[in-house]
């Protein structure tokens, strides 16, 4: 069995930095905001295509049950609309999109920061990557057994993680974060007329709005599992830690 007592940690353990625990909080509020923004976008057309064209008339590669637009069966042979896509509320939401870019950014900014200081102060290479010799399959095994079971090390209120937070803080910030603002620049007419590269590194405008739904699909679990382990280790400390970086 691993060891899960706080002496597990080092006992010169510290808090958070202040650089980041801005960057964390500018980033947890702004993904907050684009999550419900995203859901509103997607509310009114909740189809999902592959390539660059997708419409009411084109085959969808996945539709979503979440409001009434879904499989509205296409246009009516006598009206220019289905009546059941004559729900107001879920076509007016130019409020949402202009909220989900502006929030974007307020993620993007604090995000580059995060990158850019991360890699020059050595900061992902002592806290995030794994150690030489810590990753192999007999440590991520116990560790997947011991999270399953739910023996989660006591909070230190700093950053000292286990392998599995390790690996998936990495493919978060290394992999899907990327992904997602990406693929968000992607559906913009106006990156992608500076940049056409963009447009078709995803396949299309279509694509990167599928791709982009599924990144950030990834990016809510993954919020949704931070917070049951923040719960589990030590609500308050973790909370202590993170907002005012006390040593414990």
């Amino acid at each position: 069995m691993a060891d899960i007592s706080p002496q597990s940690y080092p006992a010169d353990a510290t808090g958070h930095t202040m650089w980041v625990r801005i960057c964390h909080w500018f980033v947890a509020l702004s993904f907050l905001a684009l999550t419900v923004t995203g859901y509103v976008i997607l509310m009114c057309h909740p189809r999902l295509y592959w390539g660059e064209v997708g419409n009411d008339l084109t085959p969808a590669l996945l539709e979503l049950p979440i409001s009434r637009n879904h499989q509205h069966g296409g246009w009516e042979a006598n009206e220019p609309i289905g009546a059941n896509r004559t729900f107001e509320i879920f076509n007016e939401n130019s409020w949402a999109r202009s909220l989900h870019f502006l929030a974007a950014w307020f993620m993007v900014a604090p995000g580059a920061v995060y990158m850019l200081t991360g890699v020059f102060t050595g900061h992902f290479r002592r806290v995030l990557w794994p150690q030489p010799g810590e990753l192999t399959a007999r440590n991520v095994w116990q560790e997947v057994i011991d999270h399953l079971r739910m023996r989660i090390r006591p909070a230190t209120g700093g950053p000292q993680y286990g392998l599995l937070q390790k690996c998936g803080y990495c493919a978060i910030v290394f992999i899907v974060l990327p992904v997602t603002v990406l693929t968000g620049l992607a559906m913009s007419p106006a990156i992608t007329a500076a940049y056409p590269i963009l447009g078709s590194l995803f396949g299309g405008f279509q694509s990167a709005r599928t791709i982009h739904f599924f990144a950030a699909v990834v990016l809510v679990l993954f919020l949704v599992i931070h917070v049951v382990m923040v719960v589990k280790s030590g609500f308050l400390r973790q909370i202590s830690g993170m907002t005012f970086g006390r040593k414990p």
